[in-house]
């Protein structure tokens, strides 16, 4: 007999409800005297079966492209390609964007492709639409920034490269050191090790590059809400005229890195490297990350763009002759 409190014979019991009522169309009444509960019972179940995750809802809705506006992207700062997408509502963003992001991503990746990538929601985003497959063989993802930390562990640089060897049946490789140390005398020291070895070698080999574009506005900085730096390094990083970073490369509206004590204490993948990776795919939206999407792209930190019409209207307009 099935105890209901025994944890493996519990996830049993919900799945079994929960395929009756989703799967089978039974309601709840018929499933509460199949087994015996009450129809109260059935109900609790069900919401245990969501709450626990043996229950997973997705609603695919369709995605509205914009080819035009993508067109006009790639002809103005000649993009690979761009994905550009219509949004209703501001909640679907992220979604929306990942879901595109991670069809694009696919279409890239070869049998013995490197995957270099960093962290962040839009990141993060991407990765949780990818469907489960096995079917891109011999495939490595490198970690090219160090970890974030524990204030944000869903998209933080470990957890985004767990999840993908995950999704894509991939081998990981693993940057085992913080993105940004207090001095650069310890960065150094760090850049000498072996734990920065391994993954900044591959990275010069990597075939394709998944990024997101950090803002520097205080609302919108993953630094500043993560707590790894002050409003006043946020103030002195703006003064010298930053308006983004992709990987922790703070880059002005023209395109061009920023001089500034915080990238001698960083530790990630180089500029140049960065912009040697064949793809470069960069995903982001919204208005705030206007300014940081137009450096991003004279500074040919990404050369194919995910984003939605919102956004690709204001790029556009801001960088007309």
């Amino acid at each position: 007999m099935t105890d209901p409190n025994h944890p493996e014979e519990r996830i049993e019991l919900l799945a079994d409800i929960a395929e009756m009522y989703f799967m089978e169309g039974k309601n709840q009444s018929q499933i509460a005297d199949l087994v015996g509960m009450t129809r109260s019972n059935i109900s609790r179940l069900l919401k245990e079966a969501r709450e626990s995750g043996v229950v997973k809802i997705q609603i695919n809705r369709s995605i509205n492209s914009n080819p035009a506006l993508a067109q006009q992207l790639v002809e103005r700062f000649n993009l690979i390609d761009a994905r550009i997408i219509d949004i209703d509502h501001l909640n679907q963003l992220l979604p929306k964007l990942g879901q595109v992001a991670s069809k694009e991503l696919l279409k890239r990746l070869k049998p013995r492709s490197i995957l270099g990538t960093a962290w962040g929601t839009a990141i993060s985003a991407t990765v949780d639409q990818l469907e489960k497959t096995s079917s891109i063989p011999n495939l490595t993802v490198v970690q090219m920034l160090g970890a974030l930390g524990a204030h944000i562990k869903e998209y933080d640089g470990h957890a985004i490269v767990r999840r993908l060897e995950d999704k894509l049946d991939a081998y990981g490789i693993y940057f085992n050191a913080p993105f940004f140390v207090e001095d650069e005398k310890m960065a150094k020291v760090i850049m000498d090790s072996k734990s920065y070895e391994e993954p900044m070698q591959l990275t010069q080999e990597a075939d394709v590059a998944l990024l997101g574009v950090g803002s520097i506005e205080i609302d919108h900085s993953s630094y500043y809400l993560a707590g790894y730096l002050s409003q006043e390094e946020i103030f002195s990083i703006r003064e010298r005229g930053a308006v983004g970073d992709v990987c922790a490369q703070f880059f002005n509206e023209q395109g061009k890195l920023i001089d500034h004590d915080f990238q001698k204490r960083m530790l990630g993948i180089p500029a140049s490297i960065l912009k040697r990776i064949p793809i470069r795919i960069g995903v982001a939206g919204g208005l705030a990350k206007v300014m940081p999407i137009i450096g991003a792209l004279k500074g040919g930190f990404i050369n194919i763009l995910i984003s939605d019409s919102a956004t690709a209207v204001e790029v556009l307009k801001r960088t007309q002759d």
